[in-house]
């Protein structure tokens, strides 16, 4: 199973990204599906998370401004970033899981390479 994330960039606090990541060599709907964040110095941490039926889980830090949702027929996870603060500067990683939208790193079977996001004030 590849994890390939897109959708990165550099934005003014305020403004909206929407992140993508396809996955590859494996069936998509089989799996959960999240996206965790890392900030230079500092632990990677849970954003949010989508079961194989659409039930999400969202970190405190972005509930009610992103949304995780999955396109099955795309083979493809997005994660929908509004309102960005510079606090959400970090590289962002989607991963797959068997188990239940669970919010632990080592929970995640297979990870994606990364991408960017860099929220200027």
């Amino acid at each position: 199973v590849q994890l390939q994330a897109s959708g990165g960039g550099l934005v003014q606090a305020g403004d909206s990204l929407r992140l993508s990541c396809a996955l590859s060599g494996g069936t998509f709907s089989t799996y959960g599906m999240g996206w965790f964040r890392q900030a230079p110095g500092k632990e990677r941490e849970f954003v949010a998370a989508i079961s194989r039926s659409g039930r999400t889980r969202y970190s405190d830090s972005v509930k009610g401004r992103f949304t995780i949702s999955r396109d099955n027929a795309k083979d493809t996870v997005y994660l929908q970033m509004n309102s960005l603060k510079p606090e959400d500067t970090a590289v962002y990683y989607c991963a797959a899981t068997l188990l239940f939208i669970p919010t632990m790193r080592n929970d995640y079977n297979y990870w994606g390479q990364g991408t960017q996001v860099t929220v200027s004030s």
